[in-house]
């Protein structure tokens, strides 16, 4: 039997043959999306883990860190953010106390006084890039470059620089260490150390357990779509070799056989694919830097569980799909209509919205518990829209026909009613996309209501904002923290660079004024203390620039270089007055410099450069639009995931729809070929193919839009405490796309209609 399995199924015509192409093409992209998932998660923890020597001296935990030798020297390190054009530089700044000091990963040995290690991506600009732009930035030469084990991505941007150690350990933050950490970020709980490099590992892990899980299911329509591609001719072909003694298990082998090819043939070909496109795939920004392509690895696990189970997978589904057979022979010839859905389908829809809303507030603290606790609730709706689509299908079928007499909606009203599950099988597919779209846009919509930033001027986007605080005390309202004044060279510097439109300093406040930008809760705590500026130099920043009328010195808010650019920030429309001198005011310690540009690159650079090397002890300064992003950075990754989970459901299915339709015209040729006989108009017979999809889709549709959305709340309500937005003009556009592009796939398919309804199809075979 196998052998005659393997017969039919190679050389069985062209209709055998398109059905085991398409079948092998939906199980190769299933494979691939399912192969991507898996090294993408795979890739995300190998990265992580190499960030994991830049959080060396973060903590005390013994476990982060390997065990020193007796005769380790200590070794100097500082670890600080610089930032280029928008991107981050990590700059590790190291002076070793002896010759057995640890050497970090990537490097062949520590850089001396003078010299410094360039990543190959760093290194790159600093050829390119204007010394007064970023290398005057890094004394000394390049003796070196950073190996790949030391680099989170191709793109990463990390300097190591050397220095005496007398030199550095007069730095601010400057900590002695015997060890370079090798634990990775992920392993930090909080309490014993502290993460200053790395991902949210957990966070991208659920993630993108969700939108496999939300990619999976449209690709698993399809295989069954095409699984069921001329389902009627194999069951009449099958119910003839029962008539003529074959036995059910005989039948079933076939059909396995079948399936079990495709599936194999599909698993290899995935495979292939997704060795093919795994240079693409390592440019999907996930983690704010792309992957390495050699990261992007399969387990042994992950790789004998999608080469069995796919096939596994496969044979199961062809003995359910042919299982009327199996029951008896004759039971195909009859054509009894099958039994009606009951209202019992929609059950696991509503527990997977019950256990999705039983999670408020009691989510796990543990990512895998998080998953376990997700992926099942979502699995659960969109299993459950696909239990539920017929029965929703019926009751929408059967309102049509009683309100109406036109033929064609009778007539489509009255085969969706009798056979609501084939009606809503070719649909089911748009209607599983149409849910996955609606919750992606929930769920984005959300973070991006509660973490983006409202769009800024150019100018105060490329507004210079060097913050010198380093804590507040919460009993007095005073910041804690602060440099000295720039000196007239300082500022005469930086005013002859082109595109600098204004210093502003803002100085510590003696007299205590608070913070006119405050409105917080009065009585929890000390109200914040004003920063206190110069009414001159006010004047030349880009936005909320007025002081009270005759003022030289103003109290401003204490955090000025945000420039009020977040949604729950509220600013007066012009700063009070100071009572200090002007002299006076100039002799007080600087909290926080603001350097107004024009937003070129050029002039941000060069005044980053002059800042960072009169006060190199402190941090770099970064734009109000680098700020923005850094806080951004993985919302815009979460959202090119949605993106793609979008982009590549649709089109998926509407190849399940265009297969499901072409394949039910040619199950049905014969029944339509006599309506045809008794003088049923092609147009009618075409109106009635729509209908059939048509109703079904935007039945189902309203309701997998609805779970979508709910959906999408009780996830961000339960994960994040937010609440869904109104989704956007965008959000109606790519539906409208969705079910104008379904209705046209539809539509081509009419022209196959007139071949296959002639009178040459409604003879008895």
């Amino acid at each position: 039997m196998i052998r005659l399995g393997l017969r039919l199924t190679l050389s069985g015509g062209r209709e055998a043959g398109a059905r085991l192409a398409v079948i092998v093409a939906a199980v190769a992209l299933g494979v691939g999306l399912l192969l991507s998932i898996l090294a993408a998660l795979n890739a995300t923890a190998t990265q992580n883990s190499r960030n994991a020597w830049l959080n060396t001296g973060s903590g005390k935990s013994a476990t982060s860190r390997s065990a020193a030798k007796a005769d380790t020297d200590p070794l100097w390190w500082l670890l600080r953010a610089d930032h280029f054009d928008g991107k981050t530089i990590g700059r590790v700044d190291v002076a070793a106390t002896g010759p057995n000091s640890p050497v970090p990963p990537g490097l062949s040995r520590l850089p001396g006084p003078g010299e410094f290690y360039a990543s190959p991506a760093l290194d790159k600009l600093l050829r390119s890039t204007p010394a007064t732009e970023l290398a005057d930035r890094y004394p000394g030469h390049r003796v070196g470059t950073v190996g790949n084990e030391a680099l989170p991505g191709p793109d990463s941007l990390i300097v190591v620089i050397g220095h005496r150690p007398d030199q550095l350990a007069k730095q601010r933050d400057a900590v002695q260490v015997t060890t370079i950490t090798t634990a990775p970020p992920s392993s930090c709980n909080g309490t014993n150390c502290t993460v200053r490099a790395g991902i949210d590992s957990g966070g991208i892990k659920l993630i993108l357990s969700v939108a496999g899980t939300a990619l999976i299911f449209p690709v698993l329509i399809l295989i069954g779509t095409a699984t069921r591609l001329a389902a009627a001719r194999r069951e009449q072909r099958f119910a003839a070799m029962r008539l003529v003694g074959a036995t059910p298990r005989q039948i079933s082998l076939l059909a396995t056989v079948e399936s079990t090819v495709a599936a194999i043939v599909g698993t290899a070909v995935g495979f292939g694919l997704f060795y093919l496109f795994r240079p693409q795939l390592a440019l999907v920004n996930l983690t704010r830097t792309p992957f390495f392509a050699s990261d992007l690895t399969l387990g042994t696990g992950g790789i004998l569980l999608v080469s069995v189970a796919v096939p596994v997978g496969a044979a199961v589904a062809a003995r359910l799909a042919l299982r009327r057979v199996q029951v008896s022979p004759l039971g195909v010839n009859r054509r009894v209509t099958p039994r009606p859905p009951r209202v019992y389908r929609v059950i696991p829809l509503v527990v997977g919205i019950a256990e999705l809303s039983y999670t408020i507030g009691r989510v796990p603290r543990s990512t895998n518990g998080q998953i376990w606790v997700f992926v099942p609730g979502i699995l659960l709706v969109l299993t459950g829209l696909v239990i539920a689509g017929p029965w929703l299908t019926m009751a929408g079928a059967r309102l049509l026909a009683r309100q109406t007499s036109r033929p064609a909606l009778l007539v489509a009203g009255r085969r969706l009613a009798d056979d609501p599950k084939a009606g809503f099988r070719a649909v089911s597919g748009l209607v599983l996309a149409l849910c996955v779209t609606s919750a992606a846009v929930g769920i984005i919509g959300s973070l991006n209501a509660e973490r983006s930033i409202p769009q800024a001027s150019r100018a105060v986007a490329g507004a210079l904002d060097a913050n010198y605080i380093r804590g507040y005390d919460s009993s007095t309202g005073r910041e804690i923290g602060s440099v000295p004044p720039l000196s007239k060279a300082a500022v005469g510097d930086l005013d002859s660079v082109p595109g600098v439109k204004g210093v502003l300093m803002i100085h510590t406040n003696p007299l205590g004024t608070t913070d006119p930008a405050f409105h917080g809760p009065q009585g929890s705590a000390a109200p914040p203390i004003a920063g206190l500026a110069s009414c001159t130099e006010l004047a030349r920043m880009p936005a909320h620039s007025a002081c009270a009328p005759g003022s030289h010195a103003a109290s401003v808010a204490h955090d000025y270089g945000s420039f009020a650019t977040y949604h729950w920030m509220r600013w007066p429309a012009a700063w009070p007055a100071a009572d200090i001198s002007a002299a006076r005011l100039a002799r007080l310690p600087v909290q926080e410099i603001v350097v107004a540009t024009d937003g070129s690159k050029s002039a941000i650079e060069r005044a980053r450069t002059i800042l960072a090397n009169t006060y190199a002890d402190r941090d770099v300064p970064s734009t109000v639009r680098e700020i923005h992003a850094e806080s951004g950075a993985q919302l815009a990754g979460y959202q090119q995931l949605a993106n793609v989970v979008i982009l590549v459901s649709f089109p998926i299915a509407g190849c399940s729809l265009a297969v499901s339709v072409a394949g039910g015209l040619r199950d049905r040729k014969r029944p339509f070929s006599l309506l045809r006989l008794t003088g049923t108009p092609l147009g009618v017979l075409r109106r009635v193919v729509l209908l059939e999809s048509a109703v079904p889709l935007l039945v189902v549709a309203v309701v997998a839009i609805g779970m979508g959305f709910l959906a999408a709340q009780l996830f961000v309500q339960a994960q994040f405490r937010y609440s869904i937005q109104a989704p956007g003009i965008q959000y109606y556009a790519i539906v409208f796309a969705g079910l104008a592009a379904s209705l046209a796939v539809i539509a081509s398919t009419m022209p196959l209609l007139r071949r296959i309804t002639g009178p040459e199809a409604a003879r008895n075979e």
